[in-house]
């Protein structure tokens, strides 16, 4: 997995044909986005840090 931008985040968890999961342990929070049970995507905050990672050959799950 490799860092990505907050908006191409935001088009995987917004487009209807994924799916995502939320956890929330102690003071870390991860989203994970998943495509036909493979994950794709996950967003981990820790305090103020935000870092958000998609897997390689991410560009073909975006909405255009």
């Amino acid at each position: 997995m490799h860092l990505i931008m907050k908006s191409q985040f935001d088009d995987l968890r917004l487009n209807e044909a994924h799916e995502y999961s939320a956890d929330d342990k102690g003071g870390k929070k991860v989203v994970k986005i998943f495509k036909d049970g493979q994950l794709i995507a996950k967003k981990i905050v820790v305090k103020r840090s935000i870092q958000y990672f998609g897997v390689t050959g991410i560009e073909d799950f975006f909405t255009h």
